[in-house]
């Protein structure tokens, strides 16, 4: 069903055919008026409230523009009965509100398999609560001229959002790589009934060589590297992400990239702890960010910046004015995470307001040779964490990335060294960390850090550094911290 507020509709010229807008709009019922009252779209001044007192210079991002038409995936052939593939359902229903010059995809109720879907121009996608998008295991379906599409993608694109009560998930299980370590018996043998493949003596298990689906790679090494993320946007501008669950992705779940004006609201991400590569919300060189309200339980890095590594990353423009606050991060590698590729720096970001429970580390700032930029004016404030594992704050400088099933390379550049520098940390307060400070590299890649009014309460130890040089007025500031352990 099409929803549009035309009322007199009139044949159109588009890419050299003639669109007649009355054979798209249908005639409204009183569910598909219901379905477009309850859509309401974000307006310029909504966030303003969030941008008072700031410590840096930054503006509320510009929200999508989204015109007010609706129409309803049902109307498209789809079926939602978790069995049906409705991947050309989504692509039919895009092109009809392309064609309308945008308007809002309502998804209903039920389980909708599908394929990769490819957002365009000013269209939001929205799920109804009950609804849930569930991405296709078979790994062929993410094929596309031969190579793997994300779940839900969009590039060079402007006016996109993603709303509603709903759930995307990405059926990660039949994608991602397991470490026998890192789950149970009742887990290991789940996956075996699956098929797929063990390596490294048993310590490894890939979904290669499945029982029900067929591989797309020569080798278990091969299709590792083609696992898919589940929402990358790339070169985008003014994008909103408000309300959904995002789960079980077969990498990254959410990852704005060169993208700017995002607002990220009240979104749940969540995946097993133990997810290979399963980070979070992951933003890329992208400018003027709002991450708001939202909820990370994940396997890897909570909330993450990131601006390329190396050379390369210098044509890209770095990762600025992002404001972090209200958010809860449960399971994660870190709560609040710069790096480790940040060659293009990182500017102008607050942090302020969150809750860090249960997180292997808090504060991680991570790097090495060969990756690392600059970071300026990073203020954080107001954070609260508990049960973390291994440190409340931490500085690593020669951070090795160990993809699942290699040993890892050893840092060798010389150039692109990390430079952790302008980072303003107040009023932070750790319950049960096992070590409160971390730091580990030169004077050079770790200077000009304060840390003022905060409370550590340590099980193992104080501070982790390796040079004691770098706690001081030219490294790390101490003002009225308290370190406290039992031992």
């Amino acid at each position: 069903m099409i929803i549009n507020k035309i009322s007199k509709p009139t044949p159109e010229k588009q890419k050299g055919k003639i669109i007649d807008k009355a054979m798209i709009i249908r005639q409204l019922s009183a569910t598909a008026i219901v379905l477009a009252l309850a859509i309401t779209p974000i307006k310029a001044g909504d966030y303003a409230r969030y941008y008072d007192n700031l410590p840096t210079k930054m503006a509320e991002p510009a929200a999508p523009q989204i015109p007010d038409n609706t129409v309803i995936l049902t109307d498209f052939d789809a079926m939602p009965d978790g069995i049906t593939l409705n991947t050309a359902a989504f692509g039919k229903a895009i092109k009809a509100l392309e064609k309308l010059g945008g308007g809002h995809l309502v998804v209903p109720a039920g389980i909708w398999l599908t394929g990769p879907i490819t957002l365009k121009d000013r269209i939001d996608l929205h799920l109804e609560r009950n609804a849930l998008i569930l991405f296709s295991p078979d790994k062929k379906d993410h094929l596309k001229d031969g190579k793997v599409q994300s779940c839900i993608s969009a590039s060079k694109r402007s006016d996109i959002s993603i709303t509603g009560d709903g759930i995307i998930d990405g059926n990660g299980e039949w994608w991602r790589a397991v470490k026998r370590g890192k789950v149970s018996d009742v887990e290991w043998k789940d996956y075996q009934r699956m098929g797929g493949t063990e390596a490294d003596e048993g310590k490894l298990w890939y979904p290669f060589g499945l029982k029900n689906y067929d591989d797309i790679a020569p080798d278990f090494k091969a299709q590792e590297k083609m696992r898919v993320h589940m929402i990358r946007l790339t070169d985008c501008d003014r994008v909103l992400v408000k309300g959904v669950t995002i789960q079980n992705s077969p990498k990254f779940h959410l990852i704005p990239t060169r993208c700017k004006n995002v607002i990220i609201d009240g979104v749940t991400v969540r995946c097993p702890w133990n997810a290979q590569n399963g980070d979070g919300i992951d933003i890329s060189c992208c400018q003027d960010v709002l991450i708001v309200n939202n909820t990370v339980d994940v396997g890897d890095d909570g909330i993450c910046m990131k601006a390329g590594g190396g050379a390369a990353a210098l044509k890209y423009p770095p990762v600025a004015r992002v404001l972090i606050q209200d958010n809860t991060v449960f399971h994660a590698h870190g709560g609040f995470v710069i790096g480790s590729e940040f060659s293009a720096g990182v500017e102008d970001v607050v942090v302020r307001g969150n809750v860090f429970s249960g997180t292997d580390t808090g504060l991680r700032f991570k790097s090495a040779p060969g990756r690392g930029g600059k970071t300026s004016r990073i203020y954080i404030s107001d954070i609260y964490m508990s049960d973390i594992r291994d440190q409340a704050l931490v500085f690593e400088t020669s951070y090795v990335d160990v993809p699942v099933g290699t040993g890892g390379k050893a840092v060798t550049a010389q150039d692109f060294l990390p430079e952790f520098t302008d980072i303003h940390i107040s009023n932070v307060v750790a319950r049960d960390t096992r070590i409160g400070i971390s730091a580990k590299g030169t004077a050079e890649m770790i200077h000009g850090i304060s840390l003022k009014d905060c409370s550590f309460f340590c099980t193992e130890k104080k501070t982790d550094l390796s040079s004691e040089s770098l706690l001081g007025p030219d490294g790390i500031k101490l003002e009225n911290v308290k370190l406290i352990t039992n031992n």
